[in-house]
């Protein structure tokens, strides 16, 4: 009998889709006093892969993700991607959802997406919540899977994930310390090391 293991917590990355900059906002606002500090932000640009949520959020949404620089427990993801379904919700005008947000988790091999739907690649997790492997690593690059969805297989999620990776190496080199408090450990000015 093997021994059980416990795997390495992972990074927290939130897609967010919105008919709106200014919506995507302020779900940043909530995302971050529940998440914490926002770490690797990818600057809005206009979603143009499908018209699948033309009806809800227009001809033009825009996305953007966000990572954020605790570390999670990846059975953590099912109680997130409760919460962000109930905040579209909240955030939604006359019933109709204005952002959609896609929670997921990073490791060092591999991307991962929370979803409320089942498919032959998605793993049942709990309490109605599955999770897809997304894109894998191999080789320094993101590569997808045959399910991955088209706008994951694109060149900008691609250089995003791959500076949220990045911050996620340096954190799991270092026992958890988030990228952003580097320096101060780095023999700089304010050093705290000897």
């Amino acid at each position: 009998m093997g021994a059980y293991k416990f795997p390495a917590k992972v990074k927290l990355v939130v897609g967010l889709l919105a008919a709106e900059p200014e919506i995507l906002k302020r779900a940043r606002l909530i995302l971050g006093a529940k998440f914490g500090v926002e770490e690797e932000v990818m600057s809005p640009i206009p979603f143009t892969w499908t018209r699948y949520y033309s009806d809800e959020l227009g001809e033009t949404p825009w996305r953007s993700f966000v990572s954020y620089e605790p570390l999670i427990d990846r059975e953590g993801l099912v109680d997130i991607k409760r919460f962000t379904n109930e905040l579209e919700q909240s955030l939604s005008l006359e019933g109709i959802r204005r952002i959609n947000l896609d929670p997921g988790y990073m490791t060092l091999g591999q991307f991962f997406l929370a979803t409320t739907k089942d498919q032959r690649h998605r793993v049942y997790i709990r309490d109605g919540i599955f999770v897809e492997p997304t894109l894998y690593f191999q080789d320094g690059n993101f590569f997808p899977f045959e399910w991955t969805y088209r706008d994951y297989r694109s060149e900008e999620y691609r250089v995003y994930l791959l500076a949220a990776r990045s911050k996620l190496a340096y954190q799991m080199h270092h026992q958890g310390l988030p990228y952003s408090r580097r320096k101060a450990y780095s023999g700089g000015e304010g050093s705290e090391g000897g």
